[in-house]
């Protein structure tokens, strides 16, 4: 891990996310990539459109780069490799875009979490970042004055495909020296018995080298519910599981576990994208 990408709005839980970012920056040796998204309709910055508001744009992109030269001042950022772009799109393409551009191993990002209305017809940005990004997404609730991760709880109903994120978040606890906790949530409208879950589970496991974790078997009324309440119980510091990447009208109809849990879970939740 040697870049990480922070989206910013220069909210409290943008800065949230970038203190912990810089936490790993320091340990990990790694350099970091602000982005600030603009989401101004194209038009409205061509300069050959009879609508464009281009002098507004070029306002907004200074107060941006103001803003940028406010945050790398704080303390918690002094000594780090810090480059800064703005983007004028929407924000799941601009953060896209960054990632390939820059080779970034790591998105992390702030979230106070939405619920209702809201989340059923808007949802948040961190949200659609975490249905579309290819790269690996931490996302972060509350301000850490030291994160640490010792107990990592790796979600999944451990079918083949899930296997390669599997990997990649093995690599995540290897660089933070963490103990995965496989966890299978049994629910009463998918049941399986647990002589057949723990079967999957092992023949899962056997197919990578990595000693360090436990298996379980929770029962609980939702998978949701069953990740929050079991990593609860063991005081869990991380949450991690796979994501789709549904789109459209059947990420309307079918929900996305993994986009609830960025929204409602009080522990820091990282994702991998199948």
């Amino acid at each position: 891990m040697k870049k990480i990408l922070v989206p910013t709005d220069f909210s409290i839980q943008a800065e949230n996310a970038l203190k912990v970012a810089a936490q790993l920056a320091k340990k990990y040796d790694c350099e970091i990539y602000l982005l600030h998204i603009l989401e101004i309709p194209l038009q409205e910055v061509d300069p050959l459109s009879s609508s464009s508001s281009l002098p507004e744009a070029i306002y907004f992109m200074k107060l941006a780069h103001k803003q940028f030269e406010t945050l790398k001042g704080k303390d918690y950022l002094e000594n780090l490799i810090i480059h800064e772009t703005v983007e004028i799109q929407e924000i799941f393409k601009g953060v896209f875009h960054v990632c390939k551009k820059h080779d970034i191993d790591l998105i992390i990002m702030g979230s106070n979490g939405v619920s209702g209305l809201k989340e059923m017809l808007i949802g948040s940005n961190t949200e659609k970042v975490v249905r579309t990004s290819e790269t690996p997404v931490l996302v972060i609730k509350n301000e850490h004055q030291t994160f640490k991760v010792k107990d990592f709880v790796f979600a999944s109903d451990f079918k083949d495909e899930s296997k390669a994120t599997y990997e990649k978040a093995i690599g995540f606890a290897k660089i933070l020296k963490a103990k995965i906790h496989l966890l299978m949530v049994n629910t009463p409208n998918k049941f399986i018995t647990s002589a057949k879950s723990k079967n999957r589970m092992k023949k899962f496991v056997e197919a990578f080298d990595f000693p360090n974790h436990s298996m379980n078997i929770y029962n609980d009324i939702s998978i949701e519910k069953g990740i929050m309440n079991f990593s609860q119980s063991i005081k869990a510091d991380l949450i991690g599981m796979s994501t789709h990447g549904r789109q459209g009208i059947s990420h309307f109809f079918n929900g996305s576990i993994s986009e609830d849990l960025v929204n409602h879970a009080k522990r820091p939740v990282i994702t991998f994208k199948i």
